[in-house]
C-alpha cells in the first residue's frame, strides 16, 4: 500500500499506511489487505473516536484468509472532516459507498466495535444484499434511547471546544495521552497493540478530537435512529456473532464495588443476548478475560468469530445454499 498524501510533513506521511478514497464528498483513509477471491470481504468499523489501527492485532490473524478493509470515519484517523454531523443512515450509506468505490461490492462480513455496532446493524437492515454476516464486538446497545434536546446547540458547542484544541495545537499535544488513558480504562492489557507513532501522527494532524466529541454528543441520537430502523426493516437471517466483554479493567475494579459490578454485568449480558436474537443464526461469546476494547485484549476472539462466519457460509454453500462471494 502506498502512503497517504497529506499537506503535513514527510515523516507523518511515511508513517500512515493505506490511501485516500473519496466517498460522500470527502476523502476517507482506507487500508486494504488483499485476500483470496471467492471469500466475502471483511470490513472493520471502529468504535467512538476510533481509527484504523484499532484492528492492528486482529488483521495478522486473518491475513491471507480474506480481503480485509479498515477505514476512518470523517475527521477520525486520517480522513477529512465532513460538512454535516453523522447520522445512522449516513454511516450505513458511507459503508455501502466505500465498498463500491473500492470495487468490493459485497456481500461482506461486517465487524463493528462499540458504537460501530449501530452502524453495521444499520447496513445489515438497509442493505441486506451487501451483508454476508455480522460480528458485533461488545456492541453498544440502548433499547430505550431517546435523543437529548438542543441538537444544533450540542453539535455547535462541541465543535467549538474541540476546534479550539485543534487550532491551538493542544489537541495534538494531549491527545495521545488522553487516548492511552481511555484504552487503559477499557482494556485489561493496555494499548500495546497500536503503534504509538501512528497514534501520535494522527493527533499531530489535528485529529480526532472534533469528530470524537461530536460522535459522543450524538450517541443517543444515533441509538434512537436505530430503534426506529428496527421497526421499519428486518435484520437478515445471516450468521451473527456477538462478542461480549465481562472482564474488569484496573480502573473499573478500583471504582466499582463488586455488588454493583455484578448487577452491571447481568444487565449487559441480557442486552447482548437480545442482540444475539436479532438473527436465527446468532451466537453469543462471553469473554471473561477481556474488557470493552476486545480488539486489544482478545484479537483472537474477533478473528475466530470472522472465520466462524466464513466457515458457516462455506458449509452452507456445500449443502446447496448460495455462498456469498462464491
Amino acid at each position: 500500500m502506498r502512503g497517504v498524501t497529506k499537506s503535513s510533513s514527510q515523516s507523518l506521511r511515511r508513517l500512515v499506511p493505506g490511501r485516500l478514497v473519496r466517498v460522500a464528498g470527502s476523502a476517507h483513509h482506507v487500508v486494504v489487505d488483499e485476500g483470496p477471491d471467492g471469500v466475502p470481504v471483511v470490513l472493520f468499523a471502529s468504535g467512538l473516536g476510533g481509527a484504523w489501527y484499532d484492528w492492528d492485532a486482529v488483521v495478522p490473524l486473518l491475513a491471507g484468509r480474506a480481503t480485509l478493509v479498515r477505514f476512518d470515519r470523517p475527521g477520525l484517523g486520517w480522513s477529512e472532516p465532513a460538512s454535516v454531523p453523522p447520522t445512522l443512515a449516513g454511516e450505513a450509506e458511507r459503508i455501502r459507498q466505500l465498498l463500491k468505490a473500492l470495487d468490493l461490492p459485497g456481500p461482506a462480513v461486517l465487524v463493528g466495535h462499540s458504537l460501530a455496532g449501530f452502524h453495521v446493524e444499520a447496513v445489515a437492515r438497509m442493505f441486506p444484499e451487501l451483508t454476508a454476516g455480522v460480528v458485533l464486538v461488545d456492541s453498544s446497545t440502548e433499547p430505550q434511547a431517546a435523543p437529548p434536546p438542543a441538537y444544533s446547540q450540542r453539535v455547535r458547542r462541541w465543535r467549538l471546544i474541540a476546534g479550539v484544541g485543534r487550532a491551538t495545537g493542544l489537541g495534538g499535544l494531549v491527545g495521545p495521552a488522553v487516548w492511552r488513558a481511555i484504552i487503559d480504562a477499557t482494556t485489561l492489557r493496555g494499548p500495546k497493540t497500536a503503534d504509538p507513532a501512528l497514534v501520535a501522527a494522527t493527533f499531530a494532524a489535528g485529529r480526532p478530537g472534533v469528530a470524537a466529541m461530536v460522535e459522543n454528543t450524538l450517541y443517543f441520537d444515533i441509538a434512537a435512529e436505530l430503534l426506529e430502523l428496527r421497526c421499519e426493516k428486518p435484520f437478515p437471517p445471516v450468521p451473527l456473532r456477538v462478542l461480549a466483554a465481562f472482564g474488569r479493567s484496573r480502573i473499573e475494579r478500583a471504582l466499582m464495588p463488586h455488588g454493583l459490578a455484578s448487577r452491571v454485568a447481568d444487565a449487559w449480558r441480557l442486552r447482548q443476548r437480545e442482540l444475539m436474537a436479532l438473527s436465527p443464526r446468532g451466537e453469543l461469546v462471553e469473554l471473561a478475560d477481556s474488557a470493552h476494547y476486545i480488539p486489544f485484549d482478545r484479537p483472537d476472539a474477533v478473528a475466530d468469530a470472522v472465520l466462524d462466519i466464513i466457515t458457516a457460509l462455506r458449509d452452507g454453500a456445500a449443502l446447496g445454499d448460495e455462498y456469498p462471494g462464491g
